[in-house]
């Protein structure tokens, strides 16, 4: 029995090790601090665990040994050792303790820190995994350019950027039908725009192609106006919701774009519609 319980303690070590360890680069909150005043800290967990701490816009930096336990998602790290810094005039460097968890849904490794050391000197620390290799060399103040965009993630509630790569990825597009010699929305269709509009923000380099289209019911030019009207109708959806119209590419072909035939009222149906492609 005490090899099964060994057994299962060791295994659950392991696989909260898993989602923890690695490269993690962040920030340090301190408490009464202004978000765009958070320090810069990166974390490497695994065999050797190690800790750095960088000033903004400054070549003041530190690392120290990290002493880790982790319990599942969650991880305790006390800081030892320096193995490397640069001393900052009127900067004190204070030894602090992190409390820390992966949230699964934000793709965060985020918590609370405390310094034992220097009182009062605690606040929160969010962290994203990082591909990088952890940084030993002296402090490059070029190299702190990411973290305002990680800034603007946290102000704006947005996950992590492996999670919204993820989604993004995963996103599967579907045509947005409409009504014989109609433009208006069906209400059924909003939770879809809806999540256009998420994926869409959770990007600042993505943009959308928004196309539409009719059956070949009517005159060439006035299925040219339709299927126009019906892109628009749309992308106002869309801007309403939150994406800036310079994000958003229109084109409208009318009945020349069938993806069925015009023979059956179910033919047709499949041709109103409006489709949609990632830019």
């Amino acid at each position: 029995m005490k090899k099964i319980f060994l057994g299962i303690l060791i295994l659950l070590t392991f696989s909260g090790l898993a989602q923890v360890e690695g490269n993690w680069k962040g920030v340090l909150i301190y408490e009464g601090q202004k978000l765009d005043q958070a320090r810069i800290i990166y974390f490497t967990i695994g065999k050797d665990s190690k800790s750095r701490e960088e000033l903004i816009n400054s070549e003041g930096y530190i690392i120290r040994i990290l002493k880790t336990t982790v319990e599942g998602k969650n991880i305790k790290a006390t800081q030892a050792t320096s193995v490397g810094k640069k001393d900052v005039f009127g900067n004190r460097w204070c030894i602090l303790d992190f409390d820390m968890t992966f949230v699964d849904s934000m793709g965060y490794l985020q918590g609370k820190f405390i310094s034992n050391e220097c009182r009062g000197n605690l606040g929160k620390v969010i962290c994203f995994k990082t591909s990088e290799k952890f940084p030993t060399d002296a402090n490059d103040k070029t190299m702190q350019m990411w973290r305002t965009a990680f800034l603007e993630d946290i102000a704006s509630g947005r996950k992590s950027k492996e999670i919204r790569d993820l989604e993004r990825k995963n996103f599967k597009f579907q045509p947005v039908y409409f009504d014989y010699d109609k433009f208006e929305i069906r209400e059924e269709d909003k939770a879809f725009l809806n999540r256009i509009v998420y994926i869409v923000n959770s990007h600042t380099d993505l943009r959308i192609r928004v196309t539409g289209n009719t059956d070949a019911d009517g005159s060439d030019a006035y299925n040219d106006g339709l299927s126009e009207k019906r892109a628009i109708s749309i992308i106002d959806y869309l801007t309403q919701k939150g994406i800036k119209r310079d994000r958003i590419e229109i084109e409208f072909k009318g009945e020349k774009n069938p993806v069925s035939d015009n023979n059956s009222a179910e033919g047709k149906q499949q041709n109103r519609r409006v489709d949609f492609a990632f830019i």
